[in-house]
């Protein structure tokens, strides 16, 4: 029995969780639900894709995520349950699918089954709940569709790495105002070496040359570089809030550059 995950941009104020919980139950009781997150920003398919990212390799073969955002289906854009290195995901192919996973799954169908109500606006309750309920109690989710071999794709923002530097941007914020780009440790290291290097944004207003191992490697209040858990480069302010402070947003430029001898002749801060 798979564990049924969660993840949408319902919030909490509104009945929509307890309703699409409440049919997981009708039809499998026994079933295991968690709760990823309900915060998404609204219709932010790209920011749920990261979310789910970053979780799904935690939990065990078997678990089955509902994706709860965007969930409307067309005929370019339809319902789909695709399995992806031993776990299913469940949800609207809107591009959210080529978000989350690196390559290929290893099989598609198309959801067909019918809808719980005569309704077609709350499709995360009506039919993916119900699909979900079905393969944690051990139907085949093969026959509840057909058989879809392409993915919409939509690409994941990459980092540029040029000779001098890599540019790259804030892809996230997370609820500590930690600012996350998409640099990853291993395209970092790759351009560093052990070279002096600077990393800046805010039009170069602020600018950090080290990377920390934990936050409390910096001052209180002090800025601080680090990898975070997800791997990927992180820029935060020790107990305070880096977005608010540093007046810096999701989306915006975040560049790593090679100190050359001429550079060290100047005060980077």
């Amino acid at each position: 029995m798979g564990v049924i995950t969660l993840t949408s941009d319902w919030g909490t104020a509104d009945y929509y969780i307890g309703a699409v919980k409440g049919m997981i139950y009708k039809h499998f009781p026994e079933a295991r639900i968690v709760d990823i997150t309900h915060e998404i920003n609204k219709f932010d398919s790209g920011e749920a894709a990261f979310m789910l990212r970053h979780v799904f390799p935690s939990f065990p073969e078997g678990s089955i995520h509902i994706i709860g955002i965007n969930t409307e289906e067309s005929i370019q854009e339809p319902h789909t349950i695709a399995f992806y290195l031993g776990q299913y995901f469940i949800g609207t192919d809107n591009g959210v699918f080529s978000m989350i996973f690196d390559g290929p799954p290893e099989w598609m169908i198309e959801l067909d089954i019918p809808h719980e109500s005569s309704g077609f606006t709350f499709s995360s309750r009506d039919r993916f709940a119900i699909a979900a309920a079905r393969i944690a109690r051990g139907d085949n989710p093969k026959e509840m569709g057909d058989v879809k071999t392409e993915l919409v794709k939509k690409m994941l923002f990459k980092p540029v790495v040029g000779q001098a530097d890599i540019k790259a941007m804030v892809i996230h914020i997370d609820g500590y105002q930690n600012l996350i780009t998409n640099i990853d440790r291993k395209t970092f290291q790759a351009f560093v070496r052990n070279h002096p290097f600077v990393i800046s944004f805010r039009s170069q207003k602020y600018k950090v040359t080290e990377v920390k191992e934990a936050y409390t490697d910096a001052r209180p209040g002090e800025i601080v570089a680090v990898f975070a858990s997800n791997g990927l480069l992180e820029i935060a302010i020790n107990q305070g809030k880096a977005a608010s402070l540093l007046g810096i947003r999701k989306n915006d430029p975040v560049v790593v550059s090679l100190i050359t001898k001429e550079d060290h002749n100047t005060t980077l801060f």
